[in-house]
Order: structure tokens, then C-alpha cells, then sequence
């Protein structure tokens, strides 16, 4: 894991955090690097509402921003913020104003790397549009001023197209850590912690909770 100065966390929905990175940046506060999380929506339209249900479309919003800090707890982040995007309408936000978010919170607090989505290889709509916001704002800061960029691809294609992950974390030691914040995120993650809790079955969940790849961004291609 490379040095860093601050970590800035940029995606669009409570939970993405902890099917991403959760390992890595519970890694960096062991390591004494802040992290700051900047949540752009509290995931209100998530098609979940537990297994078994208890949350109603009433009542989701609320649950969900208390599972996203429940899930701050367990990784260790006290640097939350919650940027009041609604859930499935990040894509419809003026390009200009989402850049404006992404550069005030780099001014604000200078990242050496941001964590967030790989434009065109982040499966949904709201993915995509945090990642070419991030990706946007960045390649207009001049190059030495750049933070890093250390980028989840989640779609099928991305191996093929990207290449092998630039960055491998291995967070066997954070398994227990990764574990909690998808219990945290309770409405969401029932049926994915089955899958974890029965080790026979195939399939590429167990790898969740061994390793974490993102991708680097090159700005010349």
C-alpha cells in the first residue's frame, strides 16, 4: 500500500464503500492516514428493503443513512460526509455543478489519492456519473498538482479491457472488518452475507473479503 498524505472516498451510495474498499481504507487509518467519505446519496431508492423485509419505501432513507454509519464505525472513519444527492438521479446533475463538488472537497482537503469508479466500467448510472465527475476534475488540475487515482471496475468486461488491476490490497487481516460493514448495511447485503456464510457454494463472493484491485487512471489514453 503506497503512502499517503489523505485519502479522499468518492461514491455515490452507502454500501459501495464496503464492496469495494473497505479492507484498504481500514488499512489506512491503522496506518494513521485519514480518510474522509464523501456519500453522495443515502441510497433512497435501493431495490432492497431487508431479507426479510423491514424497511418500506418510507423508512429506507433513514435506515440506510443509519447503516452508513454503522458501517463508518466498523472501518474506522470519522471524516463522513454526506453530500444530499438523491439516489438514481446523480447521472441528471449538471456536469458543472458535480465538478464543483469533487474539486471544493480536493481544495478543501488535498488528497494524495482519491478512491472512487472507473468511467465506463462501473455497471450503474450513478457510478458512472461519480466517475466521470472525479475523472473530469482531476485531468483539469495541471499534472503536478494531480492527486492519485485508485479506481474500482466492476463489470464483467473490465479485465479484458483495462488490463490486470494495477493495485492488488490483500485484506485477509481486515477480513472481520469487512464482515461488520456488510452487516451494517443490513437492508442491502442479506442475501450476499448467505453466499459468504456457505463456503461450497461457487461463485467470487469469498474473494469480497481476501482482496481489493482497483485501476489507475491514465490521462494520456
Amino acid at each position: 500500500m503506497a503512502e499517503e498524505s489523505q485519502v479522499l472516498v468518492i461514491f455515490p451510495h452507502p454500501d459501495d464503500e464496503s464492496f469495494s474498499s473497505a479492507g484498504t481504507l481500514a488499512r489506512y487509518i491503522d496506518n494513521g492516514v485519514p480518510v474522509t467519505y464523501a456519500c453522495l446519496t443515502l441510497g433512497q431508492m435501493g431495490r432492497n428493503l431487508g431479507n426479510p423485509p423491514f424497511a418500506t419505501r418510507e423508512t429506507l432513507p433513514d435506515i440506510r443513512e443509519k447503516e452508513l454509519e454503522k458501517a463508518m464505525e466498523a472501518i474506522g472513519i470519522t471524516d463522513l460526509r454526506k453530500m444530499g444527492l438523491r439516489d438514481k438521479t446523480v447521472e441528471f446533475e449538471p456536469h458543472d455543478e458535480m465538478d464543483a463538488m469533487v474539486k471544493t472537497l480536493i481544495d478543501e482537503l488535498q488528497p494524495s489519492v482519491i478512491i472512487s469508479f472507473y468511467p465506463q466500467f462501473a455497471v450503474h448510472p450513478d457510478h458512472e456519473a461519480t466517475a466521470e465527475a472525479v475523472v473530469r476534475t482531476v485531468g483539469r488540475m495541471p499534472e503536478s498538482e494531480r492527486p492519485r487515482l485508485q479506481l474500482v471496475a466492476f463489470s464483467n468486461d473490465a479485465h479484458e479491457k483495462l488490463g490486470a488491476p494495477d493495485i492488488l490490497n490483500e485484506i485477509s487481516d481486515y477480513k472481520e472488518v469487512k464482515l461488520r460493514t456488510f452487516e451494517a448495511h443490513a437492508s442491502q447485503t442479506g442475501p450476499f452475507l448467505e453466499s459468504l456464510a456457505t463456503p461450497d457454494v461457487p461463485g467470487e463472493a469469498h474473494s469480497f473479503l481476501e482482496v481489493e484491485p482497483y485501476w489507475t487512471y491514465n490521462f494520456e489514453s
